[in-house]
């Protein structure tokens, strides 16, 4: 962990305000929504006036509405890597390409894992027969693989969680040290005030052509905050499209792209 906190370290720099202010970009930090009927952006005391506008704010991880969740800390993908010592007993919700790396990593290390799955199977969008070779390799590590589980109530006492759920029909319940939610993500919308703007916009995400244009022509969208594809190297595509249309008057189409995506679990599952 102490390694992989000094990598990722090393390359913030890459993403960091200081760096695009080098290049001349004017950096805003704060809250920002849309203003004067989508001509312009709030941002703490600044009105920025745009002819052009993108929304790139990303998604976060998704909080699935179990009774008692909210009352307790939880790590997510975002503050898993923050641990510093290794939890005895680790509970992941989730069996996408998150929980399940995760849950292989940290059994791996030495934890008792338990991944919590409400659906039939694993790595629902990835090739079934591909999956059962992960969830093979799963078992193999020791991890304790709960399928078509359907969580009723979380609670906390002392350094315990208690995860309550049915299975098989049967109430049953797990107790871990540490629970890591990887149930997905959903998209940084809420203070945006879309509706304002007259941009389209859903659970999903911003609503967006296939040149990435939203129903407010002035604006567009990439990356994890309007596609379905929410990886790194998908939204440094569409960024690419995005910079072609929005300003050079383009007509690249995001469906003209072809994402590759790879599980690091052992085995890694990759597809195209």
């Amino acid at each position: 962990m102490k390694r992989m906190r000094r990598l990722r370290a090393e390359i913030s720099r890459h993403d960091s305000a200081h760096r695009f202010q080098n290049l001349g970009v004017d950096v805003y930090l704060g809250g920002g929504s849309f203003a004067d009927g989508g001509r312009a952006v709030q941002v703490g005391d600044a009105l920025l006036r745009f002819k052009r506008a993108v929304i790139c704010t990303g998604a976060r991880a998704a909080v699935p509405p179990i009774p008692g969740l909210t009352d307790i800390p939880y790590l997510t993908h975002e503050s898993l890597f923050s641990l510093t010592s290794l939890p005895h007993r680790l509970a992941v919700i989730g069996a996408g390409p998150i929980g399940c790396e995760m849950a292989q990593a940290f059994a791996r290390f030495g934890a008792r894992v338990t991944l919590l799955e409400a659906g039939p199977r694993i790595l629902p969008r990835d090739d079934a027969d591909a999956a059962a070779r992960v969830q093979a390799a799963l078992a193999a590590d020791g991890v304790e693989l709960l399928l078509d589980a359907q969580l009723r109530q979380i609670d906390r006492l002392g350094n315990n969680v208690t995860i309550a759920f049915e299975y098989n029909g049967t109430p049953a319940h797990r107790e871990c040290d540490e629970l890591l939610v990887a149930a997905g993500r959903t998209p940084n919308i809420d203070r945006l005030d879309l509706d304002a703007a007259g941009v389209r916009h859903d659970q999903h995400g911003v609503i967006v052509d296939d040149c990435l244009r939203t129903t407010n022509p002035r604006i567009f969208a990439a990356g994890d905050v309007c596609s379905p594809y929410r990886f790194t190297h998908a939204a440094d595509f569409m960024a690419r499209i995005v910079v072609q249309n929005a300003l050079f008057f383009g007509r690249a189409k995001v469906s003209r792209l072809l994402i590759p995506w790879c599980t690091y679990t052992s085995p890694e599952v990759a597809q195209v």
